[in-house]
């Protein structure tokens, strides 16, 4: 039986995981590549960061995007966050504040989860690839949605 998940619930699931399926719209097509993240449950953004490319420029036209999160199982066993937002890009000083803390966010739930203890960016996020600075971005969310098969 596919059930909703409760709000607590949805937040732990993005707030226990680091990788989801980013969703944008390009050309009135709709995109979803995996990507990185860490959410701040706290203050209830998700922080990603890439190059500047497809994605990047598509999100700068149309700024309403969302975030998948599934925790899969079994073919019977799952359950899935859905993140909908704004695209919010983060420039100077304060974008190398807002990639800080997605790095130790994500050194520590790699630790948490893996029992793995990471040095480097590269180690758990797409390599920065011969670019200078990464562009920086929120999800700054409007809503989160979840279900659940037990």
């Amino acid at each position: 039986m596919i059930k909703s998940l409760e709000p607590k619930k949805c937040t732990e699931i993005l707030k226990n995981n680091y990788i989801g399926y980013l969703s944008y719209i390009s050309n009135n097509k709709p995109y979803t590549v995996p990507i990185t993240y860490f959410y701040n449950s706290e203050e209830n953004y998700i922080i990603c960061y890439s190059g500047n490319g497809h994605k990047i420029k598509a999100m700068r036209k149309q700024n309403a995007i969302s975030l998948a999160v599934a925790e899969i199982f079994s073919n019977n066993k799952w359950q899935s966050v859905l993140a909908h937002g704004q695209y919010q890009e983060i420039d100077g000083g304060t974008a190398k504040l807002y990639l800080h803390e997605f790095s130790l966010g994500i050194k520590n739930l790699v630790l948490k989860k893996e029992h793995k203890d990471l040095d480097y960016i590269s180690q758990f996020s797409s390599k920065i690839y011969n670019m200078e600075i990464p562009i920086v971005f929120l999800i700054r969310i409007d809503e989160i949605t979840g279900k659940m098969k037990s």
